[in-house]
């Protein structure tokens, strides 16, 4: 199966991303790589990554790295009817949410998460998911033109699709953005550019870089 063997962020300043991403995600983490891009960007840039937490104590513990690794807050920790989560902006301004569907904790509490998911943010999801299938990826969940979300190897980075609009909203983001989504994806889908100007590169070795 087709599927995202890491996220490349293209960052201005590798210094500070790199002590963010090697806080956050941990310094041997192979999901996350970075890459030095001056290309002009502005706005929100059309994705944002979340981490699937165990518990709230973990979601707490992982903000509180964030912050102090150099994020801004986007949205405070709160509580919902999905469970409990917040929003950060990192410094290269890569959005990132983290969150659990857990009420309370049942473990001790630790800065481990258990899923990293890629949302992009897209203009027509059918169309895009039309384009992803195509290319052999497996629809895991999908709700009409909504939201899809794809069957994902263990291992590898989960990939959804949901409306940009709807995206910028949850994140708390207006959704008005241009230039580069200084993003661009290692997989076996690629190479190959979505329909909303995803990048993807053909996979190469993981090694980690975050």
């Amino acid at each position: 199966m087709n599927s995202i063997d890491a996220v490349i962020l293209e960052v201005a300043d590798l210094t500070a991303a790199t002590r963010f991403y090697s806080t956050v995600f941990g310094p041997d983490s192979s999901h996350v790589r970075l890459r030095a891009s001056g290309e002009p960007t502005t706005g929100f840039r059309g994705f944002t990554l979340s981490l699937v937490a165990s518990q709230p104590g973990n979601v707490d513990a992982l903000l509180d790295s964030a912050v102090d690794a150099g994020a801004t807050i986007l949205k405070s920790p709160s509580k919902s009817l999905w469970g409990y989560g917040g929003v950060v902006q990192a410094p290269d301004g890569t959005i990132v949410k983290i969150a659990t569907s857990a009420k309370k904790d049942t473990g001790p509490v630790s800065r481990a998460f258990d899923e990293l998911v890629l949302l992009l943010g897209v203009e027509d999801v059918k169309a895009s998911k039309q384009f992803y299938a195509d290319r052999g990826l497996r629809v895991g969940k999908s709700f009409g033109g909504k939201y899809v979300e794809f069957a994902t190897d263990a291992g590898h980075v989960k990939l959804a699709l949901y409306k940009r609009r709807a995206l910028a909203k949850d994140a708390g983001v207006p959704a008005d953005g241009t230039g580069s989504h200084r993003l661009v994806l290692s997989g076996t889908a690629g190479p190959c550019s979505d329909p909303d100007d995803f990048v993807w590169e053909a996979a190469v070795p993981l090694t980690a870089t975050a």
